[in-house]
């Protein structure tokens, strides 16, 4: 088999073989000194394993198949390469080692079966020791070799060919391609010694390692076929459920269980769950499940074969023999340790650091992290060289990494399979209620709680983590605000009482973990579990202990600790901020003894009460500034960077982390933080002026979110009041120190595009009434090099300037200067011929600002502002936005939105110019195409929009115009059979925009948008979509406004067509609706309706004065005899629409 390991050539040589160095008198003239290596060798000088493998392999490359003594100097020259340790500093040419095997391979016959069995035996050792990545040629010969030699040699030789191609396969699966039918297909060889009727157990965990290195995939090669990885996949699944065979011992079978677990973990990595439906993936589940308790103590229960996706908890049953128990504390530690809930944690506390110490000191050295597979590296005794030196001790380690590898796999799993097809089996692997009388069931917690190695409870955490990743959409039902009144317990309060169960648990490993890679994986679970449970539905009092159990952890040795700490505090504040048991705990004191309780009696209440009276910072934002701007308190740990003679700051990633948790606390709790502004201001202009690019960055995204954070406050549709927002004249003060300092720097810095980005995104949140009070330097400096920077070659900061620039266009003291809506427009312009895609959705979305801003001047300015415009300039940008309407769906969108309104800003003046004509007809036929097209809803709704603002432009003659009836006719298709309501609710809008009625055409077009209108509102309900289905009261709302709408504005001869519609079962349908609208009895979707179609908010008063116009223009209107009979059907319906209206 393997080589044996031992001590390196340099440490056996004798004294007599060191060399003598002759003393060297000091001057100018003596040679360099150079260093010697750890071995005792000059570095750069070869050393005897490398002289040793050289004379070897030129002695070996000398030999023919012919040559004299050949089986003699064969057995030699494989000794001596045997013998020697690779693993030092020896990095040898691949291309000679490769050769080397090749010519090896000839030379050695396979009926010569010992000398077949030092060949492999080389191959191992020289392929695993050396790292060696084989060229196809190398492969397919050694690989040939080893097939051969499995058919042709005797059994005895088999288990050390399996090992040599177990390490020539690893991670070349793929290109092995030729050979895996005689080694994985029907009756292969890999096959009938991986089956679980194999009596030979050493070859039986040779072939299983075998077929894990092939069906391991290395980053950027292509996976293995399918039918391969189902082959094996299901090899594997057989090992693991098959029993251990009589009279195998332990270490074996758990030698060959390993081996398994990884080779099905190769199978699960990498991809998605292609391995069989919901009986497979129950099969795997229950196997990993049982192996997860490998070995561990006091575990004796039955398991279930097959795990199936329950709501409900599948609890293992116990089996005759009942499992020995933890020895209970006496009576005196009882008494000592309390009573009630505090006497059970301790209890608690108690045992698991029983279990826990066990052998967390002599499995200790087993946690550091390895970059090579371990289990490809060469096993040897030295391993299990422990104090005892006892079987059991040995025995332990082996059922540890069973239930390691188990635990992989799972994690596998996790990652691999849909998450909404894992929730099902959540309740199998998370307890969904405390332990109270009885065997607690055996979940990932009874291991992070309970195992003795502190690796085993890593991985439990990393897959309580992946499995808590993401889910926030799952636990969102969660809710246990009130105890259940019904017969039965709901899932939402099981969920509940889960996060509940995770929350204690976790903190209890918070309390009883040691080794610090372990005590991360705690608190980065926990931090998962914050960042997805939904605490607003909860009871409170779940944040507040952990929030004060995290404090001392804040200057832990570890520096992964700190980081994981901090990663935790930023969970907790940015989930539902703002909360009010956050807002408590952070107003808090940093000495304050209460953070850890909170109950409902301190509510929202009492916090805005102690706002009023305390201006201190928030504990946690003095503990950010401190990180990230004090020297680190403990000067002795070595992960800090220490600089000369002077004091070490914390190190970068605790302080980068530190930044982190400012930017959440500023976004999720800015009354908070505002106190603090200009404090946090000169912290980040501090990250701005270091060299470090990573602090540059994050400092400037800090500075981002203090600007977001003061544009929201001035939102008038966020209610702040004026007292509670940060003054305007400290805003101006703000941003006058903040462009005055190294923020110009990092715009500038060509060196770092992802700093100048985000440097581009911070001048983008300057608060727009501050920006006007600047000095008019610094406003210029501001545009001066956003524009500058639209030319850069970096696309990332090209993107983040203009959309900056589409920022600015909306600020109200610019977007009146014709002179920068110019510049802007060209800059925008030659941004949408960018090849970049990202480049030219940003500018479609400042063109779209741009428009709306003239659209905004036309009203407010008045011609003024389109006289002084020009012509050719509005000219390029229609063209422009009618080719970007064509481009891809994130670009398209706004760039329909640019060509609504720039249909709607242009002046008769100019659509009577011949230059204008073709382009006005293309900008049209592409808002046309788009709303028929299969494009994203929000394409097609944006389309929509721009069409009926097209058509509130009076210049536009839409009753001649050649487009117009393919317009209305894409309106009217929408609006009957889109399966958005959304988009319906937007065409229907737009349908009802033109104010006369030649706007809508002849006869026959104003016919076919009534008809359009009604059909859409008598399947306003036809849905199979329920999110779809809350969208139909607003639909049904703006449906019923448009017909009201087209009544309002007919003639004589529309007196036909609606008389048919309105006379019979249609007409009774339609007035149903039309009552309903006019006494607003849809509520708040009605609003809503209101708001999708324009924002008009008439009362029910308005809107029967509206239909008694309405009826009275319809009796004066002069008809012929058909249309009189049309218009006393009409005007009978109206009367009748008013008097039900009228009606209380």
């Amino acid at each position: 088999m393997a080589a044996q390991t031992g001590l390196s050539a340099p440490a056996l040589v004798s004294r007599s073989d060191v060399p003598a160095f002759r003393p060297v008198a000091l001057s100018a003239e003596a040679p360099p000194f150079a260093p010697l290596g750890t071995d005792g060798w000059r570095l750069g000088s070869p050393s005897d394993a490398e002289k040793q493998f050289s004379r070897c392999a030129a002695r070996l490359r000398a030999l023919r198949a012919d040559s004299g003594q050949l089986r003699e100097e064969l057995n030699l020259l494989f000794d001596q390469l045997l013998s020697e340790n690779y693993n030092r500093a020896f990095e040898p040419n691949i291309n000679e080692v490769c050769s080397l095997l090749r010519h090896t391979s000839g030379l050695v016959p396979l009926s010569q079966e010992h000398l077949v069995v030092k060949l492999c035996q080389l191959v191992h050792h020289l392929l695993n020791q050396l790292k060696v990545i084989m060229d196809e040629k190398t492969l397919d010969v050694l690989v040939n070799y080893t097939a051969g030699a499995l058919k042709a040699c005797s059994l005895w030789t088999h288990s050390d060919v399996l090992l040599a191609l177990s390490t020539i396969v690893y991670g070349n699966g793929p290109q092995c391609h030729q050979h895996l039918s005689h080694l994985l297909g029907e009756d292969g060889v890999l096959l009938m010694y991986s089956s679980p009727t194999q009596p030979n157990m050493e070859l039986r965990r040779v072939a299983l390692t075998c077929m894990a290195n092939i069906c391991l995939r290395m980053p950027g090669q292509p996976p293995l076929d399918d039918q391969y990885r189902s082959v094996s996949f299901s090899v594997f699944l057989k090992t693991l459920q098959s029993s251990k065979p009589p009279n195998t011992d332990e270490l074996f079978y758990c030698m060959v269980v390993q081996a398994a677990l990884k080779g099905l973990q190769c199978c699960l990595s990498g991809g998605k769950w292609k391995f069989g439906g919901a009986e497979e993936l129950g099969s795997v589940l229950a196997s990993l499940k049982r192996l997860m308790f490998q070995g561990a103590p006091g575990v004796n229960v039955e398991w279930p074969a097959v795990l199936y996706p329950a709501p409900l908890p599948q609890y293992e049953g116990l089996s005759a023999p009942k499992p020995a128990e933890a020895p209970k504390p006496s009576e005196t530690q009882r008494d000592a340790t309390g009573s009630g809930k505090n006497s059970g944690v301790i209890k608690d506390l108690i045992i698991i650091g029983i279990c826990i110490s066990v052998e967390a000191e002599s499995l200790s050295k087993f946690s550091a992290p390895s970059l090579y597979p371990s289990w490809k590296r060469t096993s040897s005794d030295s391993e299990f060289s422990d104090p005892e030196g006892s079987a059991q001790c040995k025995l332990r380690l082996y059922h540890g990494r069973v239930r390691q590898g188990a635990l992989h796999c799972l994690l596998a799993v996790a990652k691999g399979v849909e998450k909404r097809t894992l929730y099902g089996y959540w309740s199998s692997f998370i307890p969904d209620s405390p332990p109270i009388g009885g065997p607690p069931p055996l979940t990932l917690l009874t291991i992070i709680l309970k195992d003795p190695s502190p690796k085993v409870r890593a991985c439990a955490l990393q897959v309580l983590s992946a499995m808590l990743d993401g889910s926030r959409q799952f636990l969102a039902v969660a809710e246990d605000t009130a105890s259940p009144r019904t017969s039965y317990t709901p899932f939402s309060f099981l969920l509940a009482t889960a996060v509940r169960e995770l929350h204690r648990a976790l903190s209890l490993a918070l309390l009883a973990e040691t080794s610090p890679q372990t005590l991360t994986q705690v608190i980065k679970c926990l931090a998962y579990l914050v960042a997805n449970a939904p605490y607003h539905r909860l009871r409170p009092g779940l944040l507040s202990p952990l929030w004060k159990q995290m404090r001392p952890y804040v200057r832990h040795r570890d520096v992964n600790v700190r980081v994981s700490v901090l990663t935790l505090y930023g969970a907790l504040v940015t989930t539902q901020a703002p909360l009010p048991e956050v807002q408590l705990l952070l107003q808090q004191p940093e000495g304050s003894s209460s953070g850890g309780s909170f109950t409902p009696k301190d509510s929202a209440l009492s916090w805005r009460q102690r706002d009023g009276v305390s201006s201190s910072p928030p504990w946690l934002l003095q503990l950010c500034v401190s990180l990230v701007t004090q020297p680190r308190e403990d000067q002795s740990d070595s992960d800090g960077a220490g600089t000369g003679g002077g004091l070490a700051l914390e190190p970068s990633p605790v302080r980068l982390e530190a930044l982190q948790v400012m930017s959440h606390l500023v976004r999720g709790y800015f009354s908070r933080a505002q106190a603090c502004l200009c404090e946090i201001g000169q912290v980040s202009a501090r990250c701005l002026g270091e060299t470090d690019p990573s602090i540059q960055l994050h400092g400037a995204k800090l500075l981002e979110e203090l600007g977001t954070g003061i544009i929201q406050q001035y939102r008038a549709e966020n209610n702040v009041p004026e007292s509670s927002r940060v003054p305007m004249s400290q805003v101006v003060l703000f941003w006058s120190e903040v462009l005055s300092g190294p923020l110009n720097r990092a715009l500038q810095n060509e060196q770092h595009p992802t700093l100048q980005t985000s440097a581009c995104d911070t001048l983008s949140s300057i608060l727009p009434q501050a920006f006007a009070q600047l000095p008019d330097k610094t406003q210029l400096m501001c545009i001066t090099v956003l524009l500058g920077l639209t030319y850069s070659e970096n696309y990332l900061v090209k993107t983040a300037a203009v959309r900056a620039l589409g920022v600015y266009i909306l600020f109200p003291c610019l977007r009146e200067d014709v002179m920068f809506v110019a510049d802007t427009a060209n800059t925008i312009l030659a941004a949408l011929d960018d090849r970049s895609p990202n480049v030219r959705a940003k500018a479609a979305w400042s063109l779209g600002n741009l428009t709306d801003t003239l659209i905004v001047n036309m009203e407010s300015v008045g011609v003024d502002f389109q006289e002084e415009l020009s012509d050719m300039l509005l000219l390029k940008m229609l063209q422009a936005a009618t080719r970007a309407s064509a481009d891809k769906d994130r670009v398209k969108s706004n760039a329909v939105r640019a060509l609504g309104n720039l249909l709607h800003f242009l002046r008769q003046s100019q659509l009577s110019r011949a230059v204008f004509q073709r382009p006005l007809e293309d900008a049209v036929r592409a808002l046309v195409k788009t709303v028929q097209s299969e494009a994203t809803m929000k394409v097609r709704w944006n389309a929509c929009y721009a069409l009926g603002n097209a058509f509130r432009n009076p210049a536009l003659s839409l009753d001649s115009a050649t487009w117009s009836g393919d317009a209305f006719s894409s309106l009217c298709h929408v609006v009957t059979s889109c399966k958005n309501f959304k988009v319906r609710i937007k065409s229907a809008a737009a349908l009802a925009v033109p104010s006369s009625r030649g706007c809508y055409g002849d006869m026959e077009r104003f016919s076919c948008v009534w008809r359009s209108l009604a059909t859409a509102l008598e399947n306003s309900e036809d849905t199979n979509d329920f999110l779809e289905y809350r969208y139909s009261a607003s639909l049904r709302h703006t449906l019923s406004k448009a017909l009201l709408h087209l009544l309002s504005v007919s003639q004589q001869q529309d007196m036909p067509a609606l008389g048919a519609s309105l006379d019979g079962e249609e007409g009774r349908a339609i007035k149903e609706h039309l009552i309903k609208y006019v006494r607003a009895e849809e509520g708040g979707e009605g609003e809503q309706g209101e708001k999708e179609a324009g924002g008009d908010s008439s009362t029910p008063q308005q809107r029967v004065g509206g239909l008694q116009q309405t009826l009275i223009r319809l009796k004066e209107l002069k008809a012929e005899a058909e249309e009189e009979r049309g218009k006393e059907v009409v005007v009978q319906f109206l009367e009748d629409l008013l008097k039900s209206c009228e009606e209380p």
